[in-house]
This record gives C-alpha cells, sequence and structure tokens, in this order.
C-alpha cells in the first residue's frame, strides 16, 4: 500500500477503495494485483454493463469461447462459465486481503441475471448456483433491492452467502435492506451458521440521484431550485450513514454483533461524476465516513488519486444540513418517492438491456468460433 497519496488518506479514514470494473485482461495482465499495490484498491464490482463492455473489447475471451463453442454451450451457459471464471479469478488476486482484514475487504461481487429482480425465488436460486461455481469465500453475490429481492436477501443471508445489495436509491428502501439483512442473521444463526462469515454491503447509489433531480431543478428554472443542484446525492447518501448507524445499534442489531455477526455496511455506488461542470471527486471527498466502501469507476478513481482532497469525516454531523436541502426540494414539488421509484425501475431496466448485450456479444462470438 502507498503512503501520502489521497487514496491512502481517504483508506486512513476508514473507507473502503473498491474498483467498480473487472475484466479478464485486468486479471491477467497483473493490472488488478497492481492496483491493490499502488492505488489502495481493497475489493471489485462487476455488473452486466461491465461483463458486456469486457467481453466486447479485446481478444481476452477468445480460447475460452473457442473451448466453449467445441463443446456445445448455449449462450446462457457460456455467460455463467466466462462471468464466474472471471470472479474467481480475482478473488484469488484479492484473497491476501481478504486474509488481512478478516474478512471485510478482499471482496468480488457478481450480480444474479437481472431479468430475476422481481422474481424472489429465481434470485435466491441462482445467488447459490453462482455462490456454489465461484467457490471462494471472499466472493459477494449481488442481488438488487427491488420488494422481491428483500425476500432473497434474507434467504440468501440465511444460507450463509454473503450479499452484496444493489440499486438502492431511498432511505426507506435501505432500512428494508438492512431489515432484511438481519432477519437472514436470524435465519443463519438458528441454523447453526458462524455469522462471523457472513459479510454485506448495501450499495446506496449516488449520481444518479443529481441527474434525475437535477433535470427536474432545471426545469423549474427559479434561483431557489438551481441553488439546489447537485446537493441531494450527497445529502440522501449522508443520511443513509445515519439511518445505518441508528439501525446498527438497536438490540436486534446489537445481540447478533455480540454472536459475532458483521455489520452490513454501506457502499457508495454511482460515484463517477455525471455532469461536467462537477469536481470529479465531489462523490468521493463528501461521503468520508468510517466503516464505508467507495465503489469508484476506474476514471474517479484515478481523478481521486492525482487531486482528491481528503479532510477526514466529511458525514457525520451533516445529518440536519442534508435534512434541509430533502425538505427545501420537496417543497418545490421535486417528489423524493417518485424521483427514487423511477430510478430504480429505471435501474433494473438498464441492466437488463446491458445483460441482453452481453449474451448477444457472447452468441457472435460462440458462433464465430465453430
Amino acid at each position: 500500500m502507498t503512503g501520502t497519496t489521497p487514496l491512502a488518506e481517504l483508506s486512513a479514514a476508514g473507507v473502503s477503495i473498491w474498483l467498480d470494473d473487472l475484466s479478464r485482461e485486468r486479471i491477467t495482465s497483473g493490472g488488478l494485483k497492481k492496483l491493490i499495490e499502488e492505488k489502495n484498491v481493497v475489493g471489485v464490482t462487476t455488473n452486466p454493463t461491465i461483463f458486456a463492455g469486457a467481453l466486447a473489447n479485446g481478444h481476452a475471451y477468445e480460447e475460452q469461447v473457442a473451448e466453449l463453442a467445441a463443446r456445445g454451450a448455449s449462450v446462457d451457459e457460456a455467460v455463467f462459465e466466462i462471468t464466474t471464471d472471471d470472479v474467481a479469478n480475482a478473488s484469488d488476486i484479492f484473497r491476501g486481503v481478504y486474509d488481512a482484514t478478516d474478512g471485510v475487504d478482499g471482496r468480488v461481487s457478481i450480480e444474479v441475471e437481472p431479468g430475476f429482480a422481481h422474481d424472489a425465488a429465481k434470485t435466491i436460486e441462482q445467488a447459490k448456483q453462482l455462490w456454489a461455481k465461484v467457490d471462494r469465500p471472499n466472493a459477494m453475490i449481488k442481488i438488487p433491492a427491488t420488494v422481491e429481492g428483500l425476500e432473497a436477501i434474507t434467504e440468501v443471508i440465511g444460507a450463509g452467502i454473503s450479499v452484496n445489495v444493489t440499486l438502492i436509491f431511498s432511505l426507506q428502501r435501505h432500512q428494508a435492506v438492512i431489515a432484511a439483512y438481519i432477519a437472514g442473521l436470524e435465519k443463519a444463526q438458528a441454523a447453526g451458521i458462524d455469522l462471523s462469515t457472513i459479510h454485506s454491503v448495501a450499495s446506496f447509489f449516488v449520481s444518479r440521484v443529481d441527474t434525475e433531480i437535477d433535470k427536474r431543478l432545471t426545469a423549474i428554472g427559479t434561483d431557489e431550485a438551481l441553488a439546489l443542484k447537485s446537493k441531494a446525492g450527497v445529502a440522501n447518501a449522508q443520511l443513509a450513514y445515519e439511518l445505518f448507524k441508528d439501525e446498527f445499534a438497536t438490540d436486534r442489531a446489537q445481540n447478533l454483533l455480540r454472536a459475532g455477526a458483521n455489520v452490513q455496511r454501506p457502499l457508495w455506488a454511482s460515484t463517477g461524476v455525471k455532469d461536467p461542470s462537477l469536481p470529479d471527486t465531489l462523490y468521493v471527498t463528501n461521503l468520508v465516513a468510517q466503516g464505508v466502501v467507495n465503489t469508484m469507476p476506474e476514471k474517479t478513481m484515478e481523478a481521486t488519486f492525482d487531486h482528491g482532497v481528503i479532510e477526514g469525516d466529511t458525514v457525520s454531523g451533516s445529518y440536519d444540513a442534508a435534512r434541509e436541502i430533502l425538505d427545501q426540494l420537496e417543497g418545490l414539488g421535486v417528489s423524493y418517492d417518485e424521483v427514487t421509484a423511477l430510478l430504480e425501475k429505471e435501474g433494473v431496466e438498464k441492466f437488463i438491456v446491458s445483460w441482453g448485450e452481453l449474451l448477444e456479444t457472447v452468441k457472435t462470438a460462440l458462433e464465430a468460433a465453430k
């Protein structure tokens, strides 16, 4: 680990830096290992969009695609084999981090098929299949925080599987996700599973909130509205951290923690800045708190490494000001509930589109290899 870089300072402030990207080229070239050594990276997240991009670019998958084509693998089987191989190999690279942090970090996440987002039974089934196939203790299975996903989270955690809950936009849903995790821990405890082996993060999306709300503020166009632009995403995440602290201070949660359970850490997702007029480290430097994860696109990570200014905890103590921002938005007619419901719907839809692109890319590659 490097010493006096902004990323090192961020890490020292209690933020786990995860890369929001994975490809076979990163794995085989040594690039991923280098990020661990030089950029304080302690985990990786993937999603259908990332895998679709990785497979569409470069030649790293050609040999495996040829093997899969030769044995007559279906497109679905090929996608399953390719993505789980990448996650297993990346998990091996991060195994040292996993061991050094007692399982807190060194995590590599793989997502259930997004088309199952509203089907709890299929989500549970595939989560178990992915966990068994990757077969690494430092993997995490990503499950979307839809209403149906909540049931799946409880069941999968109850089976002793570590989960990255994704696509959380609202505080109400975050609270429900924490409740689903706690219920899962209680199931695992009743089944005699060692609670210390189960880890979870709650991926709370940031920049997408600003993108949607800023669009509405621009349409309103008053000075009061324009003054609130690009403030909602950070405020929402700050309040998510407050909620996290409160929910894990309850007697029910504390009983589980005393029995060896881990808290479900907040993870800041969607931390790449979408508006080029904003500081490119906005969603990193304003969300520094002990015991959180920030999963960054490489561009955001490099910007933070180059010129990020880390000033310690920028979350604790911000809650009243954050609440005021959300109250002002409601006062202007920008509905928090409407925005967050829309973002969840769009988030699932975007991943389904990416999944379709991934399937199409693999189908084309399999046909070409025959």
